[in-house]
């Protein structure tokens, strides 16, 4: 994967300084260490930070078609690209690299943005066809690539500004960071920032299987910007998913496994796994091994905390594979000191403190000299992993036995047990009705909406009295209707926690921020068609997970790993909370910074903070008080870092700024005249 960030004027006419896309470019540096290209156009600038992993001595980017009229730059891997290089050549094509970043314009010279069915990979790209005056900015269906934008209409002209990374358009300086309140709301309403807007206002996520194509005019009132999908999660009307005999289905997905693994497996340097003893990633390395006739190394944290640590079963994986298994050890310490360049790198608050131990775990592979490493997630979403969906079907059962209304008091009840005003408990009816009815995840994200409720100011309540996180995702309500209940909930679970989470701040942001790129063997086209399109009762049969999973998984793993309960992959949450352990802590949550942010009411905070270890962990009332206080703890960090660094002691996100990649870059002049705004 690489970094990639560009300029674009809408007229097409100004000249993009090369010291502003280059301090892009700097920005993007841990991306892409290995080297730097640039791109200017009437009009354009482009740069790309690159890590090289395909064709390493020719994969330079930008990367153009035999005329060079259509430039591109690249982040991530197109992983069917041997069979579209091939059927290019055949139709007359010349392509000089075995990189796939260079098939790109040749297929825009052939379908425009039709040619996006036919990837199967993950990533996000920008084109520049200067015959026709278009860019076509894309981003791969499941959100592993992250490509953000923004836009700012001056009195002389309409800029577009766009980056893998929001840094890149700080670093700029065409934006102005202030926060995005809607942005925040959503980590607050579903554990994630899953787009379209983020933390920062003016600051676009480019959404999931999304492109932007932009048409320049002859002056900036002229240009045309239209946002779409090129494709979108869906299943079969309910009823017509397909059975199938359990024998034909095994093979199948197995086959397609097998498929998706070896796709991942190239590259022209050494691939790592990720290995956490579960059978994800147990399945994934297994399937390596018969794929290369040898186990990659594999890598897992060691959680110095008994109740948390699962290396042991991880090296009994390791063991049974034949893989060479590296530990890193991460403690509460560990979790406390890297929790700031965790922020950074997110670029958002983020609750889920394990993202630290895998920001870790990816310095470790780093570390040891690998580039790319293999990773199991994407099977939970795909195949109902995850507790809630248990918790979901419980009720469903409850409801279909005993009616609607003994249901909804169960419901009712438990939300007070937990702390929910009533105007709590109206927001949920709110979002299961703009989520499409009833789902897995809206149990799973009222822990958060619960310090919604507690720890907001009157000024955000009030601000956010209108804001609809879900309805802003804008589903297709009527389409989900059609839809089996199992399959809403991994709608949900797909469009937020896995690209809104799981593929940002546990994924592509802690991995590339070491210069690690991570591959998803279940986030593959085929392997996602095929599962859409199966009954739900090979996903979640009874109250058993990931059932067509472990059918497969114990052909290759031992049965009793294949079939082990799911056990989620935590850190502590309570370390930032212990006494004396952070002076910076009481500096984020005091009086004077909450009052400064005006996020939260600062007497809630105080009390929570005073009463929260003497809470009951009865139906997880505990670990939502600490989920809240973590919450608003990284929301007063992120301020700090990037809006105002005066809330504590702490640096702000320029000391974490990338270091200089392995080329020489000469310095470059500034501008002669600042570049406007474009927050």
């Amino acid at each position: 994967m690489c970094g990639i960030a560009g300029i674009i004027d809408l007229s097409g006419t100004q000249t993009i300084p090369l010291a502003l896309i280059r301090r892009m470019g700097h920005a993007l540096t841990h991306r892409g260490p290995d080297e730097m290209g640039d791109y200017r156009a009437p009009g354009i600038g482009f740069v790309s930070r690159r890590l090289s992993i395909c064709d390493v001595a020719h994969g330079h980017q930008p990367m153009f078609n035999e005329t060079r009229e259509i430039c591109t730059v690249f982040n991530g891997e197109i992983y069917d690209h041997e069979k579209i290089r091939a059927d290019l050549q055949a139709r007359g094509h010349q392509i000089k690299s075995r990189c796939d970043t260079e098939l790109l314009p040749h297929l825009w010279e052939d379908h425009e943005e039709r040619f996006l069915d036919k990837l199967n990979g993950q990533f996000g790209f920008a084109i520049h066809d200067s015959v026709n005056r278009t860019i076509l900015l894309a981003r791969d269906r499941f959100g592993i690539c992250p490509l953000y934008w923004a836009q700012r209409r001056d009195r002389d002209r309409h800029l577009i500004a766009f980056a893998s990374e929001i840094k890149a358009l700080i670093a700029s300086g065409l934006i102005d960071p202030k926060p995005d309140l809607r942005g925040i709301d959503c980590l607050f309403s579903m554990m994630a920032v899953p787009g379209p807007s983020t933390c920062f206002e003016g600051v676009n996520l480019l959404l999931p299987g999304h492109y932007l194509k932009i048409k320049l005019g002859h002056s900036q009132d002229e240009a045309r910007l239209e946002e779409r999908a090129y494709w979108s999660v869906d299943f079969p009307d309910k009823g017509q998913e397909y059975r199938g005999e359990r024998g034909e289905l095994v093979d199948k997905f197995e086959s397609l496994l097998l498929d998706s693994v070896d796709r991942r497996l190239k590259a022209d340097v050494p691939v790592a796994a990720f290995l956490s003893g579960g059978v994800d990633s147990g399945t994934v390395v297994a399937l390596a091994k018969s794929v290369r006739g040898k186990a990659p190394e594999t890598f897992t944290s060691k959680i110095l905390n008994s109740d948390l640590d699962e290396s042991e079963k991880a090296a009994r994986l390791a063991d049974y594979t034949g893989s060479q298994l590296h530990y890193d050890p991460c403690g509460t310490e560990d979790i406390v000191n890297a929790y700031q360049n965790l922020i950074v790198a997110a670029e958002a608050p983020v609750v889920d403190t394990a993202c630290s131990a895998t920001q870790l775990l990816a310095r470790r592979i780093h570390n040891e000299g690998f580039k790319v490493s293999l990773c199991g997630q994407g099977a939970d979403e795909l195949l109902a992993g995850y507790p809630w969906f248990k918790v979901e079907r419980g009720f469903s059962l409850l409801q279909n036995a005993t009616g609607s209304t003994v249901s909804s008091a169960v419901l009712n009840r438990l939300r007070r047990f937990l702390g929910f005003d009533e105007a709590g408990r109206q927001r949920l009816l709110k979002y299961n009705e703009s989520a499409g009815g009833s789902s897995a995840f809206l149990f799973f994200f009222s822990l958060m909406n619960l310090s919604r409720s507690n720890l907001y100011s009157s000024n955000m309540h009030g601000e956010l009295e209108s804001h609809d996180p879900f309805a802003a995702l804008e589903p297709d309500l009527e389409r989900m209707r059609h839809w089996h209940p199992l399959n809403r909930s991994i709608y949900w679970g797909m469009r937020i926690f896995l690209a809104g989470h799981l593929m940002s701040a546990k994924g592509d942001r802690v991995s590339m921020s070491n210069s690690v790129e991570v591959r998803y063997p279940f986030l593959d086209n085929d392997v996602f068609d095929f599962l859409a399109s199966l009954h739900p009762d090979w996903k979640l049969k009874g109250f058993q997970d990931k059932y067509l999973l472990r059918l497969v998984a114990e052909r290759w793993i031992p049965k009793d790993v294949a079939w082990r309960p799911k056990a989620m992959f935590r850190a502590p949450l309570n370390s930032f909370f212990l006494d004396g352990r952070l002076p910076y802590v009481d500096q984020l949550l005091s009086e004077d910074s909450i009052r400064k942010t005006g996020y939260f009411d600062y007497e809630a905070v105080k009390k929570w903070r005073e009463s929260y270890q003497s809470t009951p962990r009865i139906l997880h009332k505990r670990d939502a008080v600490e989920m809240g206080l973590v919450g608003a703890l990284a929301t007063q960090l992120w301020h700090h870092t990037y809006i105002d660094p005066s809330l504590a002691d702490l640096p702000d996100w320029t000391a974490f700024s990338s270091p200089a990649g392995t080329e020489e870059v000469e310095p470059v002049a500034e501008p002669e005249a600042a570049p406007p705004s474009l927050s």
